[in-house]
């Protein structure tokens, strides 16, 4: 069956590179460089500077550690590093939003002010901001007085007009880099997804210098050189071997690469001896264990014969049917979607008029915004739209799993509870809307009683067939290879992405041209404005 490599294992390989240093030193330089800048006071010793810029979202636990990871290179490095940060969002109708919610606007505000008047000791007073995430923005004072920034002249920029104005203009300046998710960043205008370690990003630095370099560069241990084979198949789009390579250099600069195709007699003896069953598998010889980043992967890395494998979310299974290449590649006479191999391609789903699914993970901040969104959605087709909700996650020890833990399985077992005793007219939305508010709360009960939703039933699930509900409801996302929450299904086989409503209906009209009320207007990004997008699990 042809499958998707899961979208969730791009977001492994990236989770995989991301690491946390300590705080860094500044020193007060009073009003300095334009927004996003920060200042260091050191002296220049290059002809040109490197130059550095960080997209983050204040909030974002991934976004604090890289920032925590270049404190000690600008440290060493500062005076020859044109560094920037700014911040990721959105603007509409002159209302500032981020996906972590308004203490997150606050805090990229108060952040920004201190990029603008303090350069010197912005990072620092970032990094102090970051030891408590959740704290922000409540704890800018704190730290303001911990590295000695003037707190009315902060407050001032933060609380007025300036900071809106310096957020606003960050916002575009990442919306124009095409900075999306927390952390984006470019090393000499070029992306960088390598790790975030004090020596990577130095090594990365050193190759930054458009002319001579930074004297730390000269004094680096080259890379330690990683065996690496990759097991392909020419017939699996989403096993590029281009593609691995790419991603594992960045993790692994010595990296030294194998590729076995698996439609060649070698490569199918390799894979056969091995006992590999799915692709791409990604080899690693004994000697990534003497590499920089081996503790980062090391978790995810399992004995294979003389290799360790490493776990990236392989989902193509090359001994099954590929479902549109009208070939019996099983040579069981079954072409295609006659064979069973094909069930669940989506390719071969049967279409169905007026339906539509979504996948998601119930904590997930965009899958939150696609189920409130939608609800918009169904009002406008009054009750025409066959609307499924379905779960993402796994199994592991009989037990369902989920990207955000114990308490998001929990919230996809309640949820598909109210959808099970409340379909009729939706009703379970009542339930889901009012959980939206505050996900991550453990009162769910507040979201029951007047609403019609009853608690005792909900809790009776629960405690009942609840898991076995959700992992039947698990196996419907797994058998579409589908991993990045939210994710559509229009018609019951074809596939988009979106948050916003007008998406939504726009996507569904496109496939069910003669559904009512296709005309209107849904709430949606502005005329000629980016479309709002984002997932959980993806790269």
């Amino acid at each position: 069956m042809r499958t998707t490599l899961a979208i969730a294992g791009f977001g492994l390989v990236a989770s995989l590179l991301l690491v946390a240093p300590g705080c860094p030193r500044g020193e007060d330089g009073g009003k300095g460089p334009a927004t996003g800048a920060v200042g260091q006071a050191m002296q220049q010793t290059v002809a040109e500077k490197a130059k550095v810029e960080f997209f983050v979202m204040s909030q974002c636990p991934f976004g604090v550690q890289v920032e925590q990871g270049i404190a000690p290179v600008l440290d060493k490095m500062g005076g020859d590093i044109d560094f920037t940060i700014d911040f990721i969002g959105n603007e509409a109708n002159g209302q500032l939003t981020s996906m972590h919610g308004e203490n997150e606007v606050k805090g990229d505000k108060v952040q920004l002010c201190a990029l603008k008047y303090f350069p010197g000791q912005s990072l620092k007073f970032i990094n102090c901001m970051n030891k408590n995430p959740r704290g922000i923005p409540g704890n800018w004072e704190g730290c303001a007085t911990e590295t000695g920034l003037d707190m009315p002249k902060l407050k001032t920029c933060y609380e007025g007009a300036e900071g809106n104005d310096l957020l606003k203009a960050s916002f575009a300046k990442a919306a124009q880099r095409r900075a999306r998710g927390s952390p984006t960043i470019y090393i000499a205008n070029k992306p960088y997804t390598g790790p975030r370690s004090e020596l990577a990003f130095t090594r990365a630095i050193c190759e930054a210098f458009p002319k001579d370099k930074h004297a730390i560069c000269a004094s680096l241990p080259p890379p330690v050189k990683v065996p690496v084979t990759i097991v392909t198949d020419q017939r699996c789009n989403e096993c590029k071997a281009e593609f691995w390579k790419a991603r594992l250099e960045s993790m692994f600069p010595g990296a030294e690469f194998t590729v076995k195709e698996y439609t060649t007699d070698e490569g199918k003896k390799f894979y056969t001896d091995l006992g590999l069953t799915l692709l791409p598998a990604i080899l690693f010889g004994k000697d990534v264990e003497k590499a920089e980043n081996y503790e980062r992967v090391k978790k995810f890395l399992a004995p294979k014969g003389d290799y360790l494998e490493f776990r990236a979310g392989a989902k193509f299974d090359p001994t099954k049917e590929i479902c549109d290449n009208k070939v019996d590649d099983t040579a069981n006479g079954k072409i295609d979607c006659d064979d069973p191999d094909c069930t669940q391609s989506l390719v071969c789903r049967k279409e169905i008029a007026n339906r539509l699914d979504v996948f998601v993970m119930s904590q997930c901040p965009f899958g939150v915004k696609a189920l409130n969104a939608v609800d918009e959605v169904l009002k406008n087709f009054e009750g025409k739209l066959d609307f499924n909700i379905n779960f993402i996650g796994g199994v592991a020890n009989d037990a369902p799993t989920s990207m955000h833990g114990p308490a998001e399985v929990d919230e996809d077992i309640r949820e598909l509870c109210a959808i099970k005793n409340y379909k009729k007219n939706a009703k379970y939305m009542d339930y889901i809307l009012c959980r939206n508010k505050d996900i991550r709360s453990a009162n769910w009960q507040a979201c029951t009683g007047e609403n019609g939703i009853d608690a005792k039933v909900i809790e009776s699930c629960f405690n009942g067939e609840g898991k076995k509900l959700l992992m039947e409801n698990f196996k419907v996302a797994e058998g579409l290879g589908i991993g990045a929450s939210p994710t559509w299904l229009a018609n019951n086989k074809f596939q988009f992405s979106g948050i916003a409503a007008d998406q939504i209906k726009t996507q569904v009209c496109k496939y069910n041209k003669d559904l009512k009320n296709c005309d209107k207007k849904l709430s949606g990004p502005e005329a000629g404005g980016p479309a709002p997008a984002g997932a959980c699990g993806a790269k």
